[in-house]
């Protein structure tokens, strides 16, 4: 599943606004499945072996974090109940959260 065009790209705000409304959708079916995550946060999963990191919805407004999206997008969609898969190996993923924590 892509983002929209009209007519041209969408502007970058757009594009942030897209992915925050999407995972803030998928925090909510998740927070139905993990009372362990705390508000202000969202779980996604790392590399082959599924790792699950819960992490800041603050991390949705850094480039570098939504390159990944962009990447798990490509790879995987949005649109399902699995979670968010980030394709990427977990030390990969470790080292740039530590970079943006």
């Amino acid at each position: 599943m892509g983002f929209k065009k009209s007519s041209g790209k969408l502007s970058k705000a757009a594009v942030l606004k897209q992915i925050v409304k999407r995972c803030s959708s998928l925090a909510r079916k998740q927070q139905q499945h993990y009372d362990d995550v705390p508000k202000g946060h969202f779980v996604v999963y790392v590399g082959d072996n599924r790792s699950r990191y819960v992490i800041p919805i603050s991390f949705l407004s850094r480039p570098e974090f939504q390159m990944l999206l962009h990447q798990a997008e490509e790879e995987f969609g949005f649109d399902h109940d699995m979670g968010l898969t980030i394709p990427c190996q977990v030390e990969v993923f470790e080292s740039l959260t530590s970079m943006l924590r």
